[in-house]
């Protein structure tokens, strides 16, 4: 058996490759087309135009369902690691739950908002995007540091501990640069301006800035290649639980019973259920 072929790793893997894909995809079809500069465009500004801000906002709207399944099977397992009385690192998880589902929908309004079209909802969804995120990444540290070594190696948490300061020090890198460039730019259109000339006011900030934000993207994607391990030894399963036996209104419940009668017992079991 091959290892993506193991559990449920094939989720974070796909998760991290077609994340990846749809930023180069769109880098390198903006810079073909010199919608962009050759030289560490925004991401956003790589979605900006057509025809790579559709490819880009329908991959990044995957990506956002891949995170989203990925998050939810990742909190499955820990709480299926977990013992029912530990209410603390519980509730954690059900936090970090919902920060990471918070995360992915601020990607698909990234994707979906184009910074030179609606720039205040497109700021909005990179907040939601990066700052939630940043926190999930948090907490699942936290949930790391306190599962070891009884559950997993002390490595696993030293490595999300590590790209954790990676990701807080590429977002204190972005917010600062950024605040720079935007205050030496006073009276430009800055969501708008996509093409830089080297030397000119605000351009190092915006160097600066662009940098920490592709350090901050390949930050997220890498914590998610530390759930590769982990997923091999989980799988869930959907079964049906039948509510009724019909589908008919009130109307036809007789006609529906004295059929239902003539027939052998449906089946019923829980919906979803966790194996680890």
């Amino acid at each position: 058996m091959w290892w993506f072929q193991q559990g449920l790793c094939f989720l974070p893997a796909a998760l991290v490759i077609w994340t990846a894909a749809s930023f180069i995809f769109a880098y390198i079809t903006a810079v073909v087309l010199r919608h962009v500069d050759p030289f560490v465009p925004y991401i956003s500004d790589t979605g900006t135009m057509a025809p790579e801000r559709c490819v880009f906002g329908i991959m990044l709207d995957v990506s956002a369902f891949l995170g989203i399944a990925t998050m939810y099977v990742r909190y499955k397992q820990v709480e299926g690691l977990l013992g029912e009385d530990d209410f603390k690192l519980l509730r954690l998880n059900c936090i970090g739950l919902w920060l990471g589902w918070t995360s992915s929908f601020g990607m698909c309004v990234v994707a979906n908002f184009q910074k030179t079209t609606l720039f205040y909802m497109h700021l909005v969804g990179a907040i939601l995007t990066f700052g939630f995120g940043a926190l999930y990444i948090i907490v699942q540290t936290l949930l790391s540091y306190y599962m070891h070594p009884h559950i997993h190696s002390r490595t696993i948490y030293l490595a999300r501990l590590g790209i954790g300061a990676w990701t807080l020090g590429s977002i204190i890198s972005m917010f600062i640069s950024s605040v720079i460039m935007y205050t030496s730019l006073i009276g430009v259109d800055v969501p708008r301006k996509l093409h830089w000339t080297p030397g000119e006011t605000g351009y190092t900030a915006h160097i600066v800035s662009t940098v920490s934000e592709w350090f901050l993207a390949f930050s997220f994607i890498s914590f998610f290649l530390t759930y590769i391990r982990d997923f091999q030894k989980i799988t869930l399963r959907a079964e049906v639980d039948l509510q009724s036996s019909h589908l008919y209104d009130s109307t036809h419940r007789r006609i529906a019973a004295s059929h239902h009668n003539k027939r052998a017992p449906s089946e019923a079991s829980p919906l979803l259920a966790g194996a680890t």
